[in-house]
C-alpha cells in the first residue's frame, strides 16, 4: 500500500470531493474544458443512495446539456407526467409543452445513474477515484484552500491507508449532506432553512411500466380522524424492471429535527394508501436520509472553494429535488473556472471564481425564497388541508401549481402561469 500511495498523483488544476451528481458533472465539465481534474469518491460504485430516482424535465434538460444519452434499453424509463392523489382526487398533469425543457422525465436508480456519469466524465479526460475519503480541506497561511487530506478506504468503506495530500488551486467540495469539508472551514448550516426527511425502498409491481410519476398529499401521523396531516409526500416511481421506487418526505420550515418515525409512516401510508399498485415482494430495506433545502449552507465560495449541490443545500424546497440543481451548479461552477483561467491579474481571478455564488443566487435565490414561504405554509395542518380537497379539483390553479413544484416554466412569456411564475421569482429576494 505504502510504495502504490507514493506514485500517486496529487496535483492538478481542480480537485473535487465526491463524485455524485455534482461532483462527477463538475468533473465532465472541467475536463472537457482542459483542465487537469480529480475527483475522489469515499464510495465504489456501483453505489446505493436514497432518492427517489425521478427525474422531471428539468434534470433532464441537464442531463441534455452534459451530453449523457438516456437510452430506453439501458434502463433509462421516460414519463408522461406526474399524477397527483390527495383529498379524495386523483388527477394526471402531463409536463408542459415548453421551448426551454423537454416533454418527458424520466426514471433510473441512483446506483446506476451515479456510475454512469462517473465513466461520462471519465470519457472527457477526468481522473475519477474510487475509494477515497476526504478528510479535511488544507489552507495555506492566507487561509484560502489549496487542497485536501485523503486516505484510501478498504472494500468496506474503513479508512485503511495513511493520509495522502492533494494539491489544486481550485476545490470543489460536493461532498453531499454531511458537508464534512464546508463544516471543517466553520461554514454551518443556516437554522432558519428547510430541512427534509427522507425514506424509500423497492417494491415488486405488476404496474413497473406505468409513464407517471406518482405523488401522494396526505401523510398523517397517526390513525385517520385522530392525527394531523403531516406537511410532505408520499411516492411511487416505476422504474420499468418490475420495480417501483416507493418513498416518503416530511418537510421542517425551519430545519429542526424531527422526530416522527419516518419508517413507521411510511408502512402506515402503505397501509392506507397505494393498495392499487398491488406491490408484491420488497427490496431491501427501508432506508432514509436528511434532505438539506434552499440554501441553507452558505456561503457558496470562500477563497479557493466552491460548494456544490447538497453540500450547499441545492434542493428544492417544493418537491426535494436535488440532482438537477447539483448538476446546474456544476455548470456554472466550470464557467467561473474558465473565466479565472482567462484572467490576466491575481483579482481578476479572484472575482471569476467569487461569481460562481452570485451565479447561484441569481439561477436558484428566488425561487427557493418562496420555497421557504411554501415550506411555512404547509407546516399547518388547515392548510395543507384546503389544498389537498379544494385546489387539486381545480385544473386553472393546478396549472400553475405544477409548474411551481416542478420548477418547469419559460422563464419569458409563454402561458399567463409561467409570466406569473417568472415575476414571482424575479421579486422575491434572492437570499
Amino acid at each position: 500500500m505504502r510504495s502504490r500511495l507514493i506514485s500517486v498523483k496529487t496535483e492538478a488544476d481542480v480537485i473535487i470531493i465526491g463524485a455524485g451528481p455534482g461532483g462527477a458533472s463538475a468533473a465532465r465539465y472541467l475536463a472537457a474544458e482542459g483542465f487537469d481534474v480529480i475527483a475522489l469518491e469515499k464510495s465504489r460504485y456501483p453505489r446505493e443512495k436514497v432518492c427517489g430516482d425521478g427525474l422531471t424535465p428539468r434534470a433532464v434538460k441537464e442531463l441534455q446539456l452534459i451530453g449523457l444519452e438516456t437510452p430506453r434499453e439501458e434502463g433509462w424509463i421516460p414519463n408522461r407526467g406526474l399524477r397527483m392523489v390527495g383529498g379524495g382526487h386523483r388527477l394526471e398533469f402531463p409536463w408542459h409543452e415548453l421551448d426551454s425543457f423537454p416533454t418527458y422525465g424520466l426514471s433510473l436508480p441512483r446506483a446506476a445513474f451515479d456510475e454512469r456519469l462517473a465513466i461520462h466524465a471519465r470519457k472527457a479526460g477526468a481522473d475519477v477515484r474510487e475509494g477515497w475519503h476526504v478528510d479535511a480541506a488544507i489552507r495555506d497561511e492566507s487561509g484560502r484552500v489549496v487542497g485536501v487530506t485523503a486516505r484510501e478506504t478498504d472494500e468496506n468503506g474503513r479508512k485503511a491507508g495513511g493520509a495522502v495530500e492533494f494539491r489544486a488551486p481550485l476545490v470543489i467540495a460536493a461532498d453531499g449532506v454531511s458537508a464534512r469539508i464546508a463544516l471543517g472551514l466553520g461554514i454551518e448550516r443556516m437554522k432558519n432553512r428547510p430541512m427534509g426527511v427522507a425514506v424509500r425502498t423497492y417494491f415488486q409491481t405488476p404496474r413497473h411500466e406505468e409513464e407517471w410519476m406518482e405523488g401522494h398529499l396526505e401523510i398523517w401521523d397517526g390513525e385517520r380522524g385522530n392525527s394531523k396531516l403531516l406537511p410532505g409526500y408520499g411516492w411511487i416511481f416505476p422504474l420499468g424492471d418490475g420495480t417501483a421506487n416507493v418513498g416518503l418526505g416530511t418537510l421542517s420550515a425551519k430545519g429542526t429535527p424531527s422526530k416522527l418515525d419516518h419508517k413507521a409512516l411510511m408502512r402506515d401510508w402503505l397501509d392506507h394508501s397505494a393498495q392499487d399498485w398491488e406491490f408484491g415482494e420488497q427490496i431491501g430495506e427501508i432506508k432514509g436520509a436528511a434532505i438539506p433545502m434552499a440554501f441553507n449552507r452558505q456561503p457558496h465560495y470562500v477563497p479557493g472553494m466552491m460548494l456544490v449541490g447538497d453540500s450547499g443545500g441545492m434542493v428544492n424546497p417544493f418537491n426535494g429535488e436535488g440532482i438537477a440543481y447539483a448538476m446546474q451548479a456544476a455548470r456554472r461552477a466550470t464557467e467561473a473556472a474558465v473565466a479565472w483561467r482567462d484572467a490576466t491579474d491575481d483579482a481578476a481571478k479572484e472575482r471569476a471564481l467569487a461569481s460562481y455564488a452570485r451565479m447561484m443566487k441569481d439561477d436558484l435565490g428566488g425561487y427557493y425564497s418562496l420555497g421557504r414561504v411554501f415550506a411555512t405554509l404547509i407546516e399547518h395542518p388547515s392548510v395543507m388541508r384546503v389544498c389537498t380537497k379544494y385546489g387539486l379539483p381545480r385544473p386553472l390553479l393546478m396549472q400553475f401549481v405544477s409548474r411551481l413544484l416542478a420548477d418547469v416554466y419559460e422563464p419569458r412569456g409563454g402561458a399567463w402561469s409561467d409570466k406569473l411564475l417568472a415575476a414571482l421569482v424575479k421579486i422575491a429576494p434572492a437570499a
